[in-house]
C-alpha cells in the first residue's frame, strides 16, 4: 500500500494562486505539478474562502501559554511520574517477582 503524499502549505498556496490567476487550466496545472485536478480545485476553493481572514486583522496563531501555566503543567507531570513509579513498585510487591511488567 502506498502512503499519501503530503504537500506543504507553501506549495498548496503557490498552486492555488496559479489556479486563481487562471493563466493555465486546472488540467494543465495538474500535469505541471503531477497532482490530481480535484486537489487543485479544493486548494483554490479553500484559498478563496479563507482569503478574508488575511485582512481581518485577527491573528490565527496559537494562543500563548503563560509561564505560570507551563510551571503548573511541569509540576503535574512530576506528580504523575512519582505516582506511576510508586504504583509500579507497589504492584511488584503485591504481585511478587512473577508479576507481568509492561
Amino acid at each position: 500500500m502506498t502512503k499519501r503524499k503530503r504537500y506543504s502549505a507553501e506549495f498548496k498556496a503557490k498552486v492555488a494562486l496559479e489556479a486563481i490567476r487562471e493563466e493555465l487550466t486546472t488540467a494543465e496545472l495538474a500535469k505541471k505539478y503531477d497532482i490530481h485536478p480535484t486537489m487543485i480545485s479544493g486548494w483554490k476553493r479553500t484559498a478563496i474562502e479563507h482569503m478574508a481572514q488575511a485582512f481581518s486583522g485577527q491573528s490565527t496563531a496559537e494562543p500563548t501559554i503563560s509561564m505560570a501555566e507551563i510551571e503548573k503543567l511541569h509540576a503535574k507531570i512530576g506528580q504523575l511520574v512519582v505516582e506511576r513509579d510508586f504504583l509500579s513498585e507497589a504492584s511488584s510487591l503485591v504481585l511478587g517477582t512473577g508479576g507481568k511488567k509492561r
